[in-house]
């Protein structure tokens, strides 16, 4: 059962430093504490403007193998690991301070950002976090790849990631489901890491990107296995994938709840599916918000009513 709760923030700051995947470069993430409200707020902390983007699906940009964040000059690549940290462990306000364009990329998982967060510990805010409750089904995609939210039985957040590939690869089909909460995530997700085929990785490197990962930065997976590597889990693949659908629809702003089921998705169907939510979570706001007002024009009324009829009865 999943039940409502409160806003968090983190209790004091923590920095992760590594590299990026793409870019090679060197960068350090710093956590802030944040006031109630603040969302996460990302910062460039290398440019003079020091732009800001809130990790909203809004300012989502489609990008290969990746999510990125753009508004206006506040660019950030590679988003999904550090989100889903986040999200899984409730942090919903903090300022993240990044030092270049790209996150780092750490070992391809979201272990390190864990670790460091969970350090930083947790402080409850006096303000109730936003809850979207998945109440119908809804699909993004098509029969070949989609991702589906559907109501949860019991009131849980469930994640469920089915791994296939049509052609010729070396990594077998294999899915995963788990019904959310921080220690799962810390001890069956956040391990699990980004993983390529052997000739993905060739085809990369032939670009001049990614020159510096090695085999032990990531799973490459030939015919064999990782190579110069081994498996944290038999089916780490569907895991990681189950990591980046979480730091996606982290995008929602909201916490969501429900039961939501990727059948050969990415990042493009995640995205597609975080911004269905992130509608349908302005919707229901702006419906709990009228209700509100209703009720509190219809005590209003009956207010009058009471005293009105106070009035009548002390001057008959």
């Amino acid at each position: 059962m999943h039940r409502s709760r409160n806003e968090h923030t983190t209790a004091v700051t923590c920095m992760i430093h590594g590299r990026g995947y793409w870019s090679g470069q060197a960068v350090t993430v710093t956590v802030h504490p944040a006031p109630m409200g603040t969302g996460i707020c990302m910062v460039r902390t290398d440019l003079d403007s020091r732009p800001q983007c809130v990790a909203n699906v809004s300012h989502r940009e489609d990008a290969s193998l990746r999510t990125n964040l753009v508004c206006g000059d506040a660019r950030f690549q590679m988003v999904e690991h550090l989100m889903a940290a986040l999200a899984a462990l409730e942090i919903d306000n903090a300022i993240v301070e990044i030092d270049r364009e790209e996150l780092p990329s750490l070992d391809g998982s979201s272990l390190a950002f864990v670790e460091q967060l969970s350090r930083a510990g947790l402080v409850i805010q006096a303000r109730p976090k936003q809850r979207l409750i998945v109440h119908d089904r809804y699909r993004v995609g098509s029969s070949s790849g989609w991702v589906e939210a559907m109501p949860s039985k019991h009131g849980e957040t469930y994640y469920e990631y089915q791994l296939s590939y049509d052609d010729e690869t070396p990594i077998a089909p294999q899915a995963f489901g788990i019904e959310l909460t921080p220690d799962r995530f810390i001890r069956e997700i956040a391990p699990a890491r980004t993983f390529v085929t052997a000739e993905q990785a060739e085809q990369i490197r032939a670009t001049g990107l990614a020159s510096h990962v090695t085999n032990q930065d990531l799973l490459v997976i030939d015919e064999t296995g990782p190579i110069e590597n081994s498996f944290r889990f038999a089916n780490e693949c569907a895991r990681h994938k189950t990591l980046d659908m979480i730091g996606d629809l982290a995008l929602t702003g909201v916490e969501i709840v429900g039961r939501f089921t990727s059948f050969r998705g990415g990042h493009n169907l995640n995205g597609r599916m975080a911004a269905q939510l992130h509608k349908l979570a302005i919707e229901q706001a702006s419906r709990q918000s009228q209700q509100m007002a209703d009720a509190k024009s219809q005590n209003t009324r009956r207010a009058k009513l009471t005293n009105t009829g106070i009035e009548r009865r002390d001057a008959a």
